[in-house]
């Protein structure tokens, strides 16, 4: 019965057993505020600067970041398996490759349906108690994501990092590219949508400092030396 509860059915997806025990409960800390205070700045300023909040804006965008991780993601991983061929065999890390694959396809398809739902017919009553079940599971299973990188950790302890911080600027140079400002002006505008990746570059090279530091983890290194 537990797992009715959306927040429960979401640690029991995105946080299964194979998926390493966090390194360091203060990088973990740094992450839950980065999340929770992210949240806070963009409801705040699409509610009362833009007063253009759209939850099924909100959706579309994180559909859309969906589709960039489905591609970013498998080739960050593809670039770092040539650094690490240098110092190892590559054979034994294909296992490990699959679960990270699953979570990641289970997001994106709940994120899908979701958005599906909402815009079709997740306005008939039916389907309303399973929308609001979907938001609030995608939204607990993007905090879990934000903690562990879809179980990246179990390649190499140093690559939900480095995914993070490449997911991060790609979303983000689209808009800056295009001009995209969402209405929030010049300087602010740049703030608000360089934020993000700032703060996540932050907190990975922070991340990784501390791993090379304390548990002796090279991102350089073949995962089999830094087990």
């Amino acid at each position: 019965m537990s797992l009715l509860w959306p927040h429960r059915a979401a640690w029991r997806v995105f946080q299964p057993d194979w998926i390493p025990a966090a390194d360091d409960p203060a990088v973990e800390g740094l992450k839950r505020l980065r999340v929770i205070a992210g949240m806070i700045v963009v409801s705040g300023v699409y509610t009362f600067v833009v007063r253009d909040f759209s939850l099924t804006r909100a959706l579309e965008h994180l559909v859309i970041a969906c589709f960039v991780l489905l591609l970013i993601a498998p080739l960050t991983v593809g670039v770092m398996l040539l650094v690490w061929r240098r110092g190892g065999p590559l054979r034994p890390l294909r296992q490990r490759l699959f679960g990270p694959l699953r979570l990641l396809l289970t997001f994106v398809g709940a994120a899908v349906l979701t958005l599906l739902l909402m815009t079709g017919v997740g306005h008939s009553l039916p389907t309303t108690p399973l929308v609001l079940w979907l938001l609030w599971f995608v939204g607990a299973a993007g905090i879990r994501i934000n903690s562990n990188f879809f179980g990246t950790a179990v390649i190499h302890r140093a690559l939900p990092p480095v995914l993070a911080t490449v997911t991060s600027w790609l979303m983000a140079v689209p808009d800056l590219v295009t001009g995209d400002l969402h209405g929030l002006g010049l300087t602010f505008g740049v703030l608000f949508i360089l934020g993000a990746p700032v703060l996540v570059t932050c907190i990975a090279l922070y991340e990784i400092h501390r791993l090379r530091r304390f548990l002796g983890v090279r991102l350089s290194e073949h995962p089999a030396r830094c087990a």
